[in-house]
Order: structure tokens, then C-alpha cells, then sequence
């Protein structure tokens, strides 16, 4: 029987599309949207039923239409007549002409396929709407960026025209929050957002972290756009007493009586000022287009901001999201901070070393598609949180502490590259010199590279360290598959590295020299053009200054390469004069960061490139955040600005507060790398330039103190410290001149079951005390115990008796010589 030309299918046919289609906006959940998706309704399982017709409809298949199917999108917007806008069709030609106009390429954040899904509208992870909108952000963003290595034209078009308006700024002190909104937070957020559970610590039973947290989301300004508001309104999230609408009137009235506890900020009149702008409203989003990502099978751009989880955008299936753990927490302008454990005082509970891990099950991607190539990058975006790590993992795809098939991580000022092979030892590290320095505690920009020829390769802000690796490439023929990805740590939690990530992508070819230079000159984060309209100011329509703006962390913004165009391509500027540039903020010149204030400079046709404008500076600075990147507004005023001046007379800095007392610190310290190495020269008569010396202290300079905090003292300072006394005292002891000088009547000839009878061993124990332990000091050590010790290590040393080897005099000289030098004596100051 033909079933497709009866009533009774046609009927169940109609009422099963109408479940269908309901089910799209119902709130059902993913798992019954893909199931409907892939089964009855004939949703698309993949994109690749014809042939794109063009290379752009082709990049599309790749980059989004494939990848919403396989979140499930297809469960609505698929081949289905009656489905609405079917951008999952299986024809990707029929796919991309649905999204086209759902899609803004200049700008993917505000695509109506993100928009839609951040209002609610079926997301497949059900804890998290902001999953879907970085993810679909991210699947346009590969698109518009393309699979060239073309750099994207940013597009500038002016902004909405708005005054600096009176504005009301949340102030440092809590007193006003602890008696409006706060009782809320304490009372209906703290099953959630408190420390050791769920970032931001809204309901945190300290006030000032709850209202740290709650700062940047209050609008004391617009209290209804306040996003504790919104998530009650409109995301109906987590309402108390099961009535989200009189919840956030609740949330949004405790606002309002906090605002009007808060004086409004009048812009002073004398200013001449630009017009006014907001990052998020106002600014064009500078995407980091531009960027090579053809091979990229894993990449963290910690864009969420909330939650336990970081999301791979990179669109290859499994998705390898990691999951944040222990002393972990995000960063503003998008990044994740990784910290060392630490007891909570408010629940006594302690907080593990932070890290972040993706499961076995999903990592193993990794293991198939580098094992496939035989190739692949890791790179990352890192701000090292100091220079003192060691053994500290940043990027491993490990199994434990010993057992790995990569790793990128951290000793001191190097970076390491740990790899298993055919050919190299997985826990030997292959790393940057020593004497090259090259990490810092500053973002930077690190990518290693493998492949059969090359070999391992790093390179650091764009450039190849030229470091040789010392094994041959061999191949990935022993690769573990069941290895987990983590962030930084090991699995154990036993490797720590402390700092900031702001992007990780792993890629499964060797990226190329220009390749990596491309992808450092895009940047990392978000970012935005700032066009400050001042046409009202000067006789050039269209005329603005324009800044490249980021939230450079959860506490500040980063201005930077500030340049003056005009959007009228025939307008030019003719003898403006630019002087005492400043940044404001909500309605008054912002205290800090002024980096621009010595600006001096005329706007004219002889440095103004029609299209490109005319550079100000090529510097950056750094102000404060007050309330958040949605609800801070910015201005720039001026000093001078063509025939408008505000002269201002710089006010005598205040006098310095009394500083307050901290924490006692001990009053000993240590010596620091050249104070040990000028000690040592001092108290053994040794030239620092001599050649073995001079060597050794090259090669472990870094691995000596480098502050003079007795509690940072490390096992490798000590180690450090012996080498160097031992390479001292070497020299000392062969040179025949300098050791006759410096341990006069001592007989080095003499056996040493013989050299150090009682008178033997005063001609050595007592210019050692003189010379390194010294006399009547404040701090003295005990000098009987000393001697005590180096009579112990004498008798050690001699007790072969006659059958001493021939050399072994000086060699009981030396030990003693390094046993002393090598101390605390010497290091403690």
C-alpha cells in the first residue's frame, strides 16, 4: 500500500508538523528537538546534499551550516516545506540563501541567528543560553573571516550623535548597597554565587565581594537595564517566591532607591569636549579577523564570562569544552585567571589549585586528527602571573604528571615544549635559553610547532626563538588516546601554572612562520573603534578620533593607536591644532591613565591619507572601569582644539597618605643574583670575569633569587647558589697563587690522610671563617657549630685514609670551600 497518498498519512502527517513546529518555540528540550530532527520530521543530518554553487556558499557549509545541524538546529530549520527559515536545509545552496539575511557579517554578534538564541529561544545546552550565542557568534565568524589568509577591512561608519550626559557612578563605598540591593543578593543568590561554588559571588556573606560583583551589573543610571533586572525579567532566571515579573520589580526598585542615594556628575562646562560614546552600544566591534584558522580542531576564546564551562568554538565535532575547576576564575574582556589553592574563610573549605579540563572522550580528537597529519601547533594568548614557576603546566594533553603527548609550560623565564615521539623523551623538555629571557609576566603571544621535518619549533610574539631542539622529529606512532586536555595544570593539580589565558587554539598542521605572524598581528580579545564625533568643534564634517578600545581586564579599559579621519572622503584638515588630549568617563575626566594629555600636534593635508586619516599617537593607556562595558560612557576632552581651549593648570599632588601597616616582614632577606655573585668574588678573591665562573653564572643567573623576600626562597635558588659556590671554590683551589695567598702554610701536596691533622685543618677552617662568616656582626652566626660541621665533613671526606685518591686534598678544600660559600652566611643578609 502506498501510504503517502492516504488520508489517514496526510492527516498524521499535518498534526506531526504542527507538534513540530510549536515544539520550535516551546521550550522543549535539545535531546527531544534532536531526536525529532534526526529521525521522523526528515531534519537535516549534514549540509552536503549538492554541490555549493560558489566558494562562499561553500565556506558557509563548513563553517556554519554543518555545525548548527549538529547542534541540532535541524530539528526545526531544516528541508521540512513548512519549516520556518530553513538555514540547516541539507542543500547548502537552499542553507545559505535562508541565513543570509538572519546573518551581519560586519558585526556577527547582533546576527539575528545570535540574537534570537540569546533571547531564549532553544538553545541545545539548557544551562546556559550564552552557550549557543558564543558558539553561532563564533560559526559566523570563521565564515566572515574566510579560509584566506586575508586580513579583514573594518568598515567605520559614524555612531549615534549623543552630549556627555549627567551621569550617577556607583562610588567605592558599599555603606548604600548593603542596605538596598545587597539583602536581596545575600538572601535569594546565595545558594549559587558564593565563593567555592559559582563565579560571580553575588550572595557572598562579605558584603564588599558581593558588591564587587554586583557593580558592573547595576545600572544606577537606567536601573531597568540593570542586568540583575534582566536575568529576573526576561531570562527568568531563577525568580524567587515563583513570580520572575514581581521579582525583578523587586531587584529593579532596590536599584532605584540605591541610585537615588547617588549624586549626579554634571560635565563641567569649561570642558571642550567631544561627543559621547559606549563601548558596547556605540563602538564597532573589531573582530580578530584576519587570523589563520584553516587547521584549528580546538579553540578557547573564554568569551562566556559566566559558569564552569570553556566552550570550543572551534566548530570540529566532539565539541572539547573544559570544565573549570578549583581556583579558577574569569576575566573581563574575555580570558580565564588559573590560581594556587587557598582555605575560604567563610566556609573553611579548601579551594583546590585551579585548572581546566576537558574529558578523554572528547579530547581523543586531538589524538585522531594530529596522529592523521603528523603535524600540529599549540598556540595561546598567556599572561605568565610571575617568573618564579617552575614545572608548571599552561597547555597539556596528558595523562599524568609523567605521561603526556604535549605539553607547553613554564620554568622560570622559559617556556617548555614537551612532546612524545618516536625520537624524544615525553618528560624532557625542550626550551628557550636561559640567557634569552624569554617570558614574561606581560601578555604574550607563544606558538609551538611540530612537524616530521622542522621538528619542535616555538615561537614568542611572532618570532621563532631560534632555539635548537636537540632530537630528531621522529613520528606520533605512540600517541595516547586516552588523554585528557588541561589548562593550567596537570591532571593531579601537581603542576600549576598561575596566570592568564586569553585564547587557545590547537591546530592540526604546523602553522608557518607568516602564518604565526598573522595570527599575532591580529590581537586577541575584544575589541571595539571608538569614533568620538567633534565636527561641533572644527570645520570638517564627519571629523572624529577615533581609538582602538578593549576591556583590558574585569578592572580597566586599554585606549590605544588613537588617529583623527573624517568620513567625508573629500574633506581634508588644514592647520587644526590637537593639544592636551584626556579621556573622560561618565561625565568627568577620567583621575588615571591620562596617557595622552601630552599630545601637541596640527591636523593637516601634508600627514592626512584620505581613507586612512592622520596618526595622534602610537601609544596606549590604561583607566579604570566603573561601572561595566555596557553602561560606561566615554569622551575625550581637550585643552586645545583649533580655536577652543580650556587651559588647565595642573593641581600640586596631595600629600601622601600615612601608609598603613601590613603584614610584619622578617628582617632578614636574601641576596639577590648579582649581590651573590659580587659576595662570592669578595669573599673568595675570585675575578668575577674568570672564565669558568663567568659561565656558570650565565648559565643559572636566572635560577638565583631575583627580590630579596626571604619567603620566596625555591629548592632551585638553592641549587643555583651550591653550583656557583662550587665553581668559585674550584678556581680559588687551582689557582696555586691565589690558593697560597688565601690558606697560607697549607701543604696541598701532601696526602690527605696526612693534609689535615689539627694544624692542617686550622690553616683551612680559619680563613674560611674569617673570610666568609667574618667577625662580630650584629647578626653573628655561631661560629663553634660552623666549625663543628666542617670538621664533620673533613672526617667524611678523609676517612678513605691511605688509600685517598691523589687528588683528593684539593678536592676536601674545595667541598669545604663550597660547603661555607654555598650557606646561608654568605646568602642571608
Amino acid at each position: 500500500m502506498n501510504f503517502a497518498n492516504t488520508t489517514l498519512f496526510r492527516t498524521v502527517a499535518i498534526v506531526f508538523s504542527m507538534i513540530l513546529l510549536s515544539a520550535c518555540g516551546s521550550g522543549q528540550s535539545t535531546q527531544q528537538l534532536a531526536e525529532q530532527g534526526t529521525g521522523q520530521s526528515g531534519g537535516a543530518l549534514s549540509c552536503d546534499a549538492a554541490v555549493p554553487a560558489t566558494e562562499d556558499i561553500l565556506e558557509f557549509r563548513d563553517a556554519v551550516c554543518n555545525n548548527l545541524i549538529s547542534q541540532s538546529c535541524g530539528g526545526c530549520h531544516s528541508d521540512d516545506a513548512t519549516a520556518p527559515s530553513p538555514f540547516a536545509h541539507s542543500d547548502p545552496n537552499e542553507a545559505y540563501a535562508a541565513a543570509f539575511d538572519l546573518i551581519d557579517r560586519d558585526d556577527p554578534a547582533s546576527s539575528r541567528l545570535v540574537t534570537k538564541v540569546a533571547g531564549g529561544h532553544n538553545c541545545w545546552d539548557p544551562a546556559s543560553d550564552n552557550t549557543c550565542v558564543v558558539a553561532i557568534t563564533s560559526y559566523i565568524e570563521n565564515w566572515a573571516n574566510g579560509t584566506q589568509s586575508s586580513t579583514n577591512q573594518i568598515v567605520l561608519r559614524a555612531p549615534a550623535i549623543k552630549d556627555p550626559g549627567s551621569t550617577k557612578t556607583l562610588p567605592d563605598d558599599s555603606t548604600d548597597f548593603a542596605s538596598t540591593v545587597y539583602p536581596l543578593l545575600n538572601t535569594y543568590c546565595s545558594a549559587c554565587h558564593v565563593e567555592g561554588m559559582q563565579t560571580p559571588y553575588l550572595g557572598s556573606d562579605d558584603i564588599e565581594t558581593s558588591y564587587e560583583a554586583a557593580r558592573s551589573r547595576m545600572d544606577v543610571n537606567t536601573p531597568s537595564a540593570s542586568r540583575l533586572v534582566q536575568r529576573l525579567r526576561n531570562e527568568f532566571h531563577n525568580c524567587w517566591d515563583g513570580d520572575c515579573a514581581a521579582s525583578a520589580n523587586e531587584m529593579q526598585s532596590q536599584i532605584e532607591t540605591l541610585a537615588a542615594f547617588i549624586p549626579t556628575t554634571e560635565l563641567d562646562p569649561d570642558l571642550v569636549a567631544s561627543k559621547a560614546l559606549s563601548l558596547t552600544l556605540d563602538g564597532i566591534a573589531v573582530n580578530t579577523g584576519g587570523r589563520y584558522d584553516d587547521n584549528v580542531i580546538a579553540q578557547y576564546e573564554f568569551k562566556t564570562g559566566d559558569g564552569f564551562t570553556a566552550y570550543d568554538t572551534s566548530g570540529i565535532e566532539p565539541a572539547l569544552n573544559l570544565t573549570l575547576s578549583g581556583n579558577t576564575s574569569w576575566v573581563g574582556g574575555w580570558g580565564i585567571q588559573i590560581g594556587a589553592s587557598y582555605m575560604d574563610e567563610d566556609t573553611m573549605v579548601t579551594i583546590p589549585n585551579g585548572k581546566a579540563q576537558g574529558t578523554t572522550a572528547a579530547s581523543s580528537k586531538l589524538h585522531s586528527l594530529i596522529t592523521a597529519t603528523g603535524e600540529y601547533a599549540i598556540e595561546a594568548w598567556v599572561v605568565p602571573g610571575n617568573v618564579t614557576q617552575e614545572d608548571a603546566r599552561i597547555v597539556t594533553y596528558s595523562g599524568s604528571s609523567t605521561e603526556r603527548n604535549f605539553a607547553l609550560g613554564q620554568t622560570l623565564y622559559n617556556y617548555d615544549y614537551l612532546h612524545r615521539s618516536t625520537t624524544t623523551n615525553q618528560n624532557q623538555a625542550f626550551s628557550t635559553a636561559d640567557a634569552d629571557e624569554r617570558l614574561q609576566a606581560t601578555l604574550q603571544h607563544v606558538v609551538l610547532t611540530f612537524d616530521p621535518v622542522n621538528g619542535r619549533q616555538i615561537y614568542v610574539n611572532g618570532q621563532l626563538t631560534d632555539d635548537v631542539d636537540s632530537d630528531d622529529p621522529g613520528l606520533l606512532s605512540d600517541w595516547d588516546e586516552g588523554f585528557a586536555l588541561v589548562l593550567g595544570n596537570e591532571t593531579d593539580r601537581n603542576s600549576l601554572w598561575q596566570g592568564t589565558l586569553r585564547m587557545v587554539a590547537i591546530h592540526n598542521r604546523a602553522l608557518t612562520a607568516d602564518q604565526i605572524v598573522q595570527n599575532y598581528d591580529s590581537g586577541v580579545g575584544e575589541k571595539f573603534f571608538l569614533l568620538f564625533s567633534v565636527s561641533h568643534l572644527i570645520d570638517v564634517p564627519e571629523a572624529f578620533f577615533v581609538f582602538e578600545v578593549s576591556q583590558f581586564d574585569s578592572f580597566s579599559y586599554l585606549f590605544t593607536n588613537p588617529f583623527f579621519i573624517s568620513l567625508d572622503g573629500n574633506a581634508t584638515p588644514e592647520n587644526i591644532v590637537v593639544r592636551g588630549m584626556k579621556l573622560g568617563i561618565n561625565g568627568k575626566e577620567a583621575t588615571l591613565g591620562q596617557g595622552f594629555k601630552n599630545v601637541d600636534l596640527t591636523l593637516n593635508s601634508a600627514d592626512y591619507v584620505p581613507g586612512a586619516g592622520q596618526t595622534i599617537s602610537n601609544q596606549g593607556t590604561i583607566i579604570a572601569l566603573e561601572m561595566g562595558p555596557d553602561d560606561d560612557e566615554f569622551f575625550l576632552s581637550f585643552e586645545q582644539l583649533d580655536t577652543h581651549s580650556n587651559v588647565v593648570i595642573e593641581a600640586a599632588p596631595p600629600a601622601p597618605a600615612e601608609p598603613a601597616d601590613g603584614d610584619p616582614a622578617p628582617e632578614i632577606g636574601l641576596k639577590t643574583f648579582d649581590e651573590i655573585n659580587a659576595s662570592m668574588a669578595v669573599m673568595t678573591g675570585v675575578d668575577k670575569t674568570d672564565t669558568a665562573v663567568a659561565n656558570t653564572f650565565n648559565t643559572i643567573r636566572q635560577q638565583l633569587p631575583t627580590v630579596e623576600k626571604i619567603d620566596g626562597f625555591l629548592s632551585a635558588h638553592q641549587m643555583a647558589v651550591t653550583q656557583l659556590a662550587i665553581q668559585y671554590c674550584d678556581a680559588l683551589v687551582e689557582d696555586t697563587i691565589l690558593r697560597d695567598s688565601y690558606f697560607p702554610g697549607f701543604d696541598f701536596d701532601a696526602s690527605a690522610n696526612v693534609a689535615f691533622d689539627a694544624g692542617g685543618r686550622a690553616q683551612i677552617i680559619t680563613p674560611l671563617m674569617d673570610n666568609i662568616v667574618g667577625s662580630s656582626l650584629t647578626s653573628q652566626p655561631d661560629s663553634t657549630a660552623i666549625e663543628t660541621e666542617l670538621n664533620n665533613l673533613i672526617d667524611t671526606l678523609t676517612s678513605c685514609g691511605a688509600g685517598c685518591a691523589s687528588d683528593r686534598t684539593e678536592t676536601v678544600v674545595k667541598a669545604s670551600c663550597a660547603a661555607v660559600l654555598g650557606s646561608a652566611v654568605m646568602l642571608v643578609q
